[in-house]
């Protein structure tokens, strides 16, 4: 990239849990979605890993933002400082003006207009010139190889931070689709309540965060595959002394069953809206799970099960909708389900 060049193309998965950006076909930035800013000026202070280091820390001049909820930007400002800052990792050092951008974002397939809008102006405010947003089922399937635009059926099921999306594509479209506000956030919470129902210990977001990759199962019963015990430190939620509670993932499994549930009827009913050859092809080439959510412990295999349709867990789940958006930057002319 020269010194003076002025526009710089970006793919964008701006999620929920984490953004990651791709420039070059390459993953440049792969950082959570937290911004810590000064209470007194609004000023950055730490934007990714370093803010999220940070979360839960801090003390009253000091606030750090996940900008998202529910895979939509709850704080406008803080996201557009966010962009802002992960950006400037990508292209710091390499030019002597900030380059003009065209991107590709992805987005839930349930986002509304105003919420479309949202994204985009933030976008634009962070130097975002030419912006082009991609529902993010649709980029997960080009991540995964899939030829979206086919006369054939494909379902996937993206599970996030902070939504499920839930989609059949056909002929460059969206068939069906669902989006529900259950995904890896509820997880965490549910993880975050049974601790202090069951074990009286108080966990914080992040603990219960390493708990569920840790020892989170969607299954009972893994096998050779179970994890070993997790142990958790933390207060006692009454009398406030430390403890230290052993947490297997059997029990961690039952905690999440009625969140994984939900994620179940969701794609049950999204299947039984889907037209009948469409339907035909999904189960012949198997419902695809991306996203950080795809990689809990047996999900595949109580989907399968439960379903009876086999679920596969793609390779990479957690860059695919980055992936496919890096794709679709590079078909802007022909892909005309980019949406401007």
């Amino acid at each position: 990239m020269g010194l003076l060049s002025f526009r710089q193309d970006l793919a964008m998965d701006l999620g929920t849990a984490n953004t990651i950006i791709i420039s070059g076909d390459k993953i440049v930035v792969d950082e959570p979605s937290v911004v810590a800013l000064d209470r007194r000026t609004d000023k950055m202070l730490a934007v990714g890993s370093k803010a999220k280091m940070m979360y839960e820390k801090t003390h009253d001049n000091i606030r750090t933002i996940r900008p998202l909820r529910d895979g939509v930007i709850a704080d406008f400002s803080a996201c557009e400082q966010m962009m802002r800052g992960l950006i400037k990792m990508v292209h710091t050092g390499r030019h002597l003006f900030s380059p003009s951008l065209r991107m590709v974002i992805g987005v839930p397939s349930g986002s509304t207009e105003v919420e479309l809008r949202a994204v985009r102006d933030s976008a634009e405010h962070a130097d975002g010139r030419d912006v082009y947003l991609l529902f993010e089922p649709m980029a997960a399937a080009i991540g995964i190889g899939i030829d979206v635009e086919a006369p054939e059926g494909n379902m996937i099921v993206d599970i996030g931070g902070g939504t499920t999306e839930i989609a059949v594509i056909s002929l460059g479209g969206i068939v069906k689709n669902s989006s529900i506000k259950t995904a890896g956030d509820d997880l965490t919470a549910d993880i975050q309540e049974y601790m202090s129902r069951q074990h009286n210990v108080r966990v914080s977001e992040r603990m219960a965060e390493r708990i569920k990759i840790s020892v989170g199962s969607a299954l009972t019963d893994l096998g050779s595959e179970s994890p070993e015990d997790y142990i958790v430190h933390g207060p006692n939620r009454i009398t406030a002394l430390p403890m230290e509670v052993p947490v297997c993932y059997q029990e961690i499994a039952h905690c999440l069953d009625k969140t994984v549930a939900r994620i179940e009827s969701a794609v049950l009913s999204a299947l039984e809206k889907t037209p009948p050859e469409l339907y035909a092809d999904i189960v012949k080439n198997g419902i695809f799970l991306t996203g950080g959510g795809a990689m809990l412990r047996g999900l595949d295999k109580r989907l399968t099960d439960k379903i009876g349709i086999k679920t596969i867990v793609a390779e990479d789940p957690l860059h695919c909708v980055a992936k496919g958006a890096g794709i679709a930057l590079k078909n802007v002319g022909r892909f005309n389900f980019l949406m401007r």
